[in-house]
């Protein structure tokens, strides 16, 4: 059962901001980091603030300024900053045994059965990493060797990694490469604000998405397509969910075909939308997914799991690394897995995102530059357009929403004209309240400073 004891904060206390952020000593010490340190986040550049300190769902900067935690990190910190029980684990293995390649640990043992029993039935293949990118790569071998076949479809505007396949799931540009690589494709993917087609009353139609990736198959591939890649729920691209009707009929679509369906569940598993895996939403169940961020709580710990029927394809690939696996990240993964269940995070989300829809409800028809409001779980998305009509994307209310929120005292994430929030599933009611009070004030402020 959820405890808000454990977490709770003095919100006459927190957030707290005595110093305009970025500070002095913030400024003096990014001035240093970032004469050497290149490649910067939008996020850090945006609102460069050096971070000393993270408890729960709070954060403190080096200047002294208190902040409420709405990003956890970049979806990472699922169950707060330095939960105890994760933290213990750790430091528990680092003191013992911190690297033993692939051999067998008792924490490893541990940690590989008690995956299997909170996930879905039905897998019986792990291999562990150390991010995200390496366990997709993975996965797409990992297919290749299963069925024989060469060629992926991923969607537009999904994220996989930074690696060469990787890159190639994904939206590309001249710093990857110069193409994408052969074999990989994108098609569009059912958004229910932004659909491409539609049935005479409006709504998503998402038959036609279906009939477009039969055409494309046989038209703009040699039809040996190993996988279907895809976010359950789009991060990077902006919280983008499905119509509720889209995964079942992919997964038919995909066991007609002889394609595997991939979920890449880095960002939206282990608690974050309220269940192990955000698939489970809608009763489905991938032949190979993929788990990270919120699986280590911070410590870089990632996994590849595959159905039973698939495990002796990963002994083909050559699948084990250098640091994946090791007994401090296997500790901090099974230590994640024993909070969610002893402390009831899974119900807690659940009813975080129950009130952060309720709490968002009007904001469309309250606000000229809302265009719409998305959540699962602690997973959420706030679209900004010019027009409601048009539906242009606003990317200066975005930025401007953005740094007045992190001035207010609200760590988060920005994405040009769609604002990110995935606060950690730990988080009491009242602080979650008090964080929608603020990027509300924010929406407003911006609305009227830009003249609607």
């Amino acid at each position: 059962m959820y405890d808000p004891a454990a977490y709770s904060i003095d919100l006459n206390q927190w957030p707290n901001v005595k110093v305009t952020p970025p500070g002095p000593e913030s400024e003096r010490l990014h001035g240093r980091a970032s004469a050497i340190m290149k490649g910067l986040s939008g996020q850090v550049r945006l609102f460069p603030v050096v971070f000393s300190e993270g408890r729960g769902c709070t954060l403190t900067d080096v200047d002294g300024n208190r902040y409420i935690d709405f990003s956890s990190g970049i979806y990472v910190t699922t169950l707060g900053h330095c939960h105890p029980k994760v933290s213990e684990a750790v430091a528990k293995w680092a003191g013992r045994l911190m690297n033993a390649h692939d051999f067998t640990t008792p924490v490893k043992v541990e940690l590989l059965e008690k995956l299997l029993e909170v996930l879905p039935k039905g897998y019986g293949g792990v291999q562990l990493y150390d991010s995200g990118t390496t366990a997709v790569e993975a996965a797409l071998r990992t297919c290749r060797a299963a069925t024989g076949k060469h060629e992926f479809i991923s969607c537009f505007m999904d994220f996989h990694g930074k690696s060469g396949h990787a890159v190639s799931l994904a939206r590309m540009n001249s710093f990857y490469g110069p193409t994408r690589a052969p074999g990989f494709y994108m098609v569009p993917r059912p958004d229910t604000y932004r659909p491409w087609w539609t049935r005479t009353d409006g709504s998503l139609d998402t038959e036609k998405y279906l009939e477009f990736y039969d055409e494309f198959i046989k038209e703009g591939t040699t039809g040996q397509i190993a996988a279907f890649v895809l976010e359950p729920i789009q991060g990077w691209g902006g919280t983008i969910m499905p119509p509720d009707d889209f995964f079942g009929k992919l997964r038919k679509f995909c066991d007609e075909r002889k394609i595997l369906l991939v979920a890449d569940e880095v960002l939206t598993s282990m608690g974050r939308t309220g269940k192990y895996l955000c698939m489970e939403h809608w009763d489905v169940v991938p032949d190979v997914v993929t788990l990270g961020k919120g699986f280590g709580n911070g410590f870089p710990v990632t996994a590849m799991v595959v159905k039973e029927q698939y495990a002796d394809a990963v002994d083909k690939i050559s699948a084990s690394t250098s640091y994946g696996g090791n007994p401090m990240a296997c500790a901090a993964a099974l230590a994640c897995i024993e909070v969610i269940e002893e402390e009831g995070l899974l119900a807690h989300a659940t009813e975080l995102g129950q009130y952060f829809t309720k709490r968002m409800t009007d904001w469309v028809k309250k606000y000229a530059i809302v265009g719409d409001t998305r959540c699962k779980g602690c997973l959420m998305g706030v679209e900004l357009v010019k027009d409601k009509n048009t539906k242009e994307p606003f990317d200066e209310a975005g930025k401007m929403v953005y740094q007045k929120a992190f001035t207010k005292g609200l760590a988060w994430i920005p994405a040009g004209h769609i604002l990110r929030m995935s606060p950690p599933i730990i988080m009491p009611m009242d602080v979650a309240a008090k964080a929608m009070d603020i990027i509300e004030e924010a929406i407003a402020e911006t609305q009227k400073e830009l003249g609607y």
